[in-house]
């Protein structure tokens, strides 16, 4: 009896197995796959990590902005340097070092919207919604740049990224 129990259960290990499986593609989805492939980058001076969205393109990136856990958090920016010429920058906020929601200010435009895969703004088509949010959370985190910029007395910088506040805000109109 045992043996026969035993040889019943191994005819249902295919389907066992590939229902198991199923189930955890489901729970982790496409982002638990991409999540490790994803390229971890760390600020030079803070030390903080982060996934930088792919349209920043490769190249030294900072973090501006909190770090929890060693890892950024909340609003801020994440602005690329090529020499010493600013490169493109992330705006919008982070969890756990991952961009949730934002705006990447490249040279030709905006990209907004959500981070997708590995990217922000990247879906065919976003909601509207999403964008508007996207530059408002934008805009909040380039006036938290500003006042970091305030506290450490660069007037050049607070002005500019007050500016950038106002402009990113009059995209949602």
């Amino acid at each position: 009896m045992t043996s026969e129990r035993v040889s019943g259960n191994i005819g249902r290990l295919p389907v066992t197995v590939a229902i198991a499986l199923a189930a955890a593609l489901c729970l982790h989805g496409p982002v638990g796959a991409a999540a490790g492939d994803r390229q971890w980058s760390q600020d030079p001076g803070s030390h903080c990590k982060f996934i930088a969205p792919a349209s920043l393109t490769s190249g030294p990136t900072f973090w501006i902005g909190a770090c929890i856990n060693g890892k950024a958090s909340g609003e801020g920016m994440l602005p690329r340097r090529d020499g010493e010429r600013a490169g493109p920058a992330f705006l919008g906020r982070m969890k756990e070092g991952v961009p949730e929601i934002g705006v990447v200010d490249l040279a030709d435009g905006f990209r907004a919207g959500s981070f997708s895969g590995d990217d922000i703004g990247g879906q065919a088509e976003s909601d509207p919604q999403d964008r508007i949010n996207a530059f408002r959370i934008a805009a909040e985190a380039a006036r938290q740049v500003s006042a970091q910029y305030v506290a450490e007395k660069n007037p050049g910088s607070t002005r500019h990224y007050e500016e950038l506040a106002k402009t990113l805000e009059l995209q949602t109109d």
